[in-house]
């Protein structure tokens, strides 16, 4: 497509390792198609029965467990190799990188909009830099819908109510688009945006050009309505428990619940407890918290998970 990058796998590392396992698995089948058609194609022509012949008896043929054996071993052998190989690419895809930078996705019908950490907001394009990992942690405002970027062979549902996210570490520069993955109306089918990879110095003057002094930053933003919305009188930000848990340290946690359960505190767990604070009742605290439901805005929620991560 004119003015788009071809798709390859030079994109990112993470496009060359799925092309290596469907490459793996073409190859494996390829190997036993020819393998046993050709087997297939040798008896057929080898003890075919010749005009006039009188036919044979068949023998009496008792079977072989060293060969029913090596055909379970060898066929099981080969499936654990590709599901191990599978495994491998699949926890590297699900994975990102600690430094990667983390860009909120807000997907309705139909369009996505991409907000920056410093604040600024996009519709239907995003910038990043060649070679920096990035982090797309999306939600969806109204049905389901999906992000996918077919060049870097990545896809995720993106969810209303609950968060999702992949991650991308972009080796070339130039335009890529998205395609939303799930009907999500009418307008679905056009329902697409871009992601321009740009070089270490045209994205650095593209930040200077764009910058807003102006605008709070996701976690300043974050941090302003964590201390209006009255989150401090029942949460501590240095550790110490009061009406509440403490806010410090809270991001990834194993939270334990009143009903002996456990959960980790991710992005989908703070909202929850945002929204509906007595669905999963921490362990030795009372169920006491208001909602906030229609209270905060979806943005504001995802503004003061942003700041609660970097309470350590």
């Amino acid at each position: 497509m004119p003015g788009f990058a071809a798709t390859n796998n030079t994109v990112s590392g993470v496009a060359a390792q799925v092309d290596g396992v469907f490459l793996f698995i073409t190859l494996v089948g390829l190997f036993f198609f020819v393998l046993t058609q050709g087997f297939l194609i040798y008896f057929a022509l080898r003890y075919r029965r010749k005009k006039r012949e009188e036919p044979a008896e068949t023998p009496y043929i008792t079977g072989s467990h060293w060969l029913e054996t090596l055909w379970v071993v060898i066929p099981s052998l080969v499936v654990l190799a590709i599901f191990i190989y599978g495994y491998l690419v699949y926890r590297t895809i699900r994975t990102p990188p600690a430094d990667a930078v983390e860009i909120q996705v807000t997907a309705r019908q139909w369009l996505y909009q991409f907000t920056y950490p410093d604040g600024r907001t996009a519709v239907n394009e995003v910038r990043v830099e060649v070679g920096r990992p990035v982090k797309f942690l999306m939600k969806s405002a109204d049905v389901i819908h999906g992000l996918y970027l077919p060049d870097f062979r990545v896809k995720m549902d993106i969810l209303p109510g609950s968060y999702t996210y992949l991650w991308v570490q972009p080796e070339q520069v130039g335009k890529y688009e998205i395609y939303c993955t799930e009907y999500c109306g009418t307008g679905h089918s056009v329902m697409r945006a871009v992601m321009i990879v740009m070089n270490h110095e045209d994205y650095g003057r593209w930040v200077k050009q764009e910058e807003k002094p102006e605008t709070l930053s996701l976690t300043k933003k974050g941090e302003k309505l964590t201390e209006n919305s009255g989150c401090l009188a029942c949460h501590s930000l240095d550790g110490t428990a009061r009406v509440g848990p403490t806010l410090k340290g809270l991001f990834g946690k194993k939270v334990a619940l009143a009903d002996g359960k456990s959960v980790v505190a991710d992005e989908t767990y703070i909202r929850e407890s945002i929204l509906e604070p007595n669905a999963k009742l921490v362990q030795g605290f009372p169920p006491v918290m208001p909602t906030f439901q229609g209270v905060l805005k979806d943005e504001d929620i995802t503004a003061i998970i942003a700041y609660i991560k970097t309470v350590k």
